[in-house]
């Protein structure tokens, strides 16, 4: 199956970004907790860092299901099975005095199941027009957060295992943002997870995050960290931006 074209986003160095803010008037940064804050110097402390915007790919679909739960495929119902993932983003608002969160951002994710299918395509490896499982989209609280209930990816060839998303912001000034990047997991619990069905039907997956070349593009600050968890597991994961 071939389910990556085009090419990844690359890895901006700090100046490289400042530059980039001052032609385009919008930064992107990732934050390393939920709690991302500016330094009493008023430079950028260690929360809050430059972090890669990496390719949307071709699966992306506008479905326009906004819903915190995204297992199910809604034209019947039908639940994805996979182990339980309660994925949680903040999105914030860099300015001068720190970050704040970003209420009323469109947050959509998407993925494959554990079969490495993606819903509402047509592929090499199978066809799925109409089904919408594994996709959806929140709008942020006044936390700046955006939930959502989902299954742990599972792997198609070329690629290792990962999670889209896409952050749209409200029309501002007559200008809109749009930012896409991946997200990704510890290869050691992918293949924990990996050997309990519905996983292991799949059979050993055929890229690990090293080998993957969107990965090797700075995947490594797109690194989820879930904890273990009644049913399944769970991962926050902050993101800043900065709006002129």
């Amino acid at each position: 199956m071939t389910h990556e074209n085009g090419l990844a986003g690359r890895l901006l160095s700090r100046r490289e970004a400042l530059r980039c803010l001052g032609a385009a008037g919008v930064a992107w940064l990732m934050a390393g907790s939920l709690n991302p804050r500016l330094s009493e110097a008023g430079t950028l402390g260690p929360s809050c860092v430059v972090r890669p915007e990496q390719m949307e790919g071709p699966y992306f679909v506008d479905e326009r299901l906004n819903r915190s739960d995204i297992r199910s495929d809604p034209t019947g119902g039908q639940v994805r099975p996979g182990t339980p993932l309660a994925l949680t983003l903040q999105i914030s608002s860099l300015n001068a005095g720190g970050c704040q969160p970003l209420a009323g951002t469109q947050v959509d994710i998407w993925h494959c199941d554990a079969q490495g299918i993606y819903s509402d395509v047509q592929d090499p490896g199978f066809y799925t027009i109409g089904q919408k499982f594994l996709r959806g989209y929140q709008i942020t609280d006044a936390r700046g957060e955006a939930r959502f209930v989902t299954v742990y990816p599972g792997w198609y060839p070329g690629r290792t295992v990962h999670i889209h998303f896409k952050i749209r912001t409200l029309l501002m000034a007559k200008r809109s943002f749009e930012f896409a990047s991946q997200l990704y997991f510890d290869d050691e619990l992918t293949d924990r997870i990996h050997t309990a069905l519905p996983y292991a039907t799949h059979g050993p997956r055929t890229a690990r995050n090293q080998q993957d070349w969107i990965f090797r593009r700075g995947g490594d600050r797109l690194m989820l960290a879930p904890t273990s968890v009644a049913d399944g597991y769970a991962a926050s994961f902050a993101i800043g931006l900065q709006l002129q």
